[in-house]
């Protein structure tokens, strides 16, 4: 049986005879068929030239494309003279470009659109492409491939569809969907796709690197040990996290998990880590509010946002922590200390259930996709400490999930608690009772543990999860009880004494100096003295007092990190002294 090929030629003037034999010798020999059929469109837009297309493939030989190239030749030739500091003339930028300049018909692989709808884009013809892959619309809009089936693909647009309709043309860019990179990013608000919406102008980026890596091996890890101090004294004293580790932030809405990330953020000032916020799905304002508070207290300086707003399609929600993740990397890859907090991830699960159902894959338990817990777990195996060999960085992950009513077992926060290495479970009975921040000491952990405490810490804090679990079993014994013996009175002063002292307000994280002689102040009772009401005003006013007599103390712990018999006498001994003149 004969094979015929179909092809259509659009140009501005109609080739003539000579010509149009070529092209079908070129067609029948490169797609082996025994016959062309050539169908000529005269299209004023090629603005010289030809275009050729047969099958999904698209042969380009007009002026149009060339001098799009050419363009493409000389901001490039312009963007390498700037970065390599070249002083030269505009003439011999453009000479460079000229020489370079490859005067060539382009193929491309070509599809069109068969339906577009809630920011997907269901395309025929693209028979080659990739999984993650960035296709071009004829309009400008982009697209990223995320489902392909034996019909056709579907892409997730990061653009209002706009002007894309049945029959649009979509090309192949044949790379993978990408951030752009560089240290110009501190400081700045960007959205998922690195573009800056702060008004601040336009960031000099030199590199992209693709938003889904792979994670690091094992060989190229090393163990958690350095701790990652979050100025949280109930945190850093039982939940230690070190820089590397991935700790989950868990609780209901309102009961102040971003306040968590933020206090860290704000601790990190002065100790060489630069810190991601990544907004997913959150209000404009929220995020603004969360930016000047980052700015008052001169965080902005090493901290990036990255936010994908409520009114933002899912698909730019969908990729913003991957992004945001890829940013990380540039910076660990350099050896340096990064943090990251994805706020949050149960709103990302249901962008990507949105993304999954609208392309029609089968819905699952709670309607989300079989593959949602890939989803986070291929984000969050990111994050690691690397070795020396490899630079000695790291990316600390603070996932935040938001539960319903404290249920800790439903679906995505049971995922994300067994991809994460602890998590801090903040209870809504505890917001409300005044215990800010709201940690449950009972269901929180770190699997980390003491590996991410200094030695000092370590001393400090150790009775301390056992005493406020002797006072929480000691409170519901004795609350129906009128008369109580002197020893159970102590102890409950005690556990009350440490709830206060857990009590920190907002944005006022404390140095772990400061976290340490409150501890040993408190273990050794000197506080159970006064009104649980006044003790948070009194452990202030005694640090401060100690600060400013004794700041040995502060600089002792600083520089050796260890607390020894010797320091901690000295620090009971001078609060003895100060709790003498009251």
């Amino acid at each position: 049986m004969e094979q015929i090929l179909h092809a259509t030629l659009r140009c501005v003037t109609p080739p003539n005879e000579a010509q149009l034999e070529k092209m079908k010798a070129f067609l029948a020999e490169h797609y082996h068929c025994d016959s062309v059929e050539l169908e000529i469109k005269q299209d004023p837009s090629v603005r010289g030239g030809f275009v050729l297309n047969a099958g999904n493939d698209e042969y380009d030989w007009s002026m149009r494309s060339r001098q799009e190239r050419l363009n493409d030749q000389i901001k490039k030739a312009r963007d390498e003279a700037i970065q390599m500091d070249k002083s030269g003339s505009l003439m011999s930028i453009l000479k460079e470009a000229v020489e370079q300049f490859e005067d060539s018909a382009t193929k491309n692989e070509v599809g069109f659109v068969d339906t577009v709808g809630d920011g997907i884009a269901t395309i025929s013809g693209l028979e080659h492409a990739m999984y993650g892959e960035v296709v071009v619309f004829e309009n400008g809009t982009k697209g990223m491939v995320q489902d392909i089936t034996e019909d056709g693909i579907g892409v997730i647009l990061f653009d209002q569809e706009g002007t894309i309709g049945q029959g649009t043309k979509v090309s192949r860019t044949k790379r993978q969907a990408g951030m752009p990179v560089s240290d110009a990013f501190l400081g700045r608000v960007v959205d998922p796709l690195g573009n800056p919406i702060d008004g601040l102008g336009p960031i000099d980026a030199k590199e992209m690197r693709p938003v889904e890596e792979p994670a690091p091996s094992i060989i190229d890890r090393k163990p958690v040990t350095t701790p990652m101090e979050t100025g949280i004294l109930a945190i850093d004293s039982m939940f230690p996290i070190g820089r590397g580790q991935r700790e989950l932030i868990i609780g209901d809405r309102q009961t102040g998990k971003t306040s968590i990330a933020l206090d860290t953020i704000l601790n990190q000032k002065g100790k060489r880590c630069i810190c991601i916020y990544v907004s997913i799905a959150q209000k404009a304002s929220t995020v603004a509010n969360l930016v000047n508070t980052l700015k008052k207290n001169d965080a902005m300086d090493y901290t990036i946002v990255v936010t994908s707003t409520a009114a933002d399609a899912a698909s730019l929600q969908y990729i913003a922590p991957y992004s945001a993740t890829s940013l990380a990397e540039y910076f660990m890859h350099q050896g340096k200390d990064v943090l990251v907090v994805y706020d949050d991830l149960s709103k990302h699960a249901v962008a990507y259930r949105t993304i999954s159902l609208l392309l029609g894959r089968s819905p699952g338990r709670e309607a989300y996709p079989g593959d949602v817990f890939y989803l986070h777990s291929r984000l969050l195996e990111r994050s690691a400490r690397l070795s020396n060999e490899k630079g000695g960085g790291s990316i600390t992950a603070l996932p935040i999930i938001e539960t319903q009513d404290g249920d800790v077992s439903a679906y995505i926060p049971t995922n994300v608690i067994s991809i994460t290495d602890g998590q801090i479970f903040l209870e809504s009975d505890l917001f409300f009772e005044g215990q800010r921040p709201a940690v449950n000491v009972g269901l929180s952990v770190s699997r980390v543990g003491g590996a991410a405490q200094t030695k000092a810490m370590k001393k400090a804090s150790g009775s301390l999860r056992i005493d406020l679990a002797q006072y929480r079993e000691m409170k519901e014994f004795t609350q129906f009880a009128s008369d109580l013996d002197e020893t159970t009175k102590k102890q409950l002063q005690h556990g009350r004494v440490l709830m206060e002292l857990l009590k920190q307000p907002l944005n006022h994280p404390m140095s772990q100096a400061d976290q340490v002689m409150a501890l040993v102040v408190a273990d050794a009772n000197l506080l159970n003295d006064v009104d649980p009401e006044l003790v948070k005003d009194e452990e202030m006013k005694l640090l401060a007092w100690l600060n400013e007599k004794h700041s040995e103390f502060a600089s002792e712990l600083n520089t050796t990190q260890v607390l020894d018999d010797n320091l901690k006498d000295r620090i009971i001994a001078a609060a003895k002294e100060y709790r003498g003149q009251k």
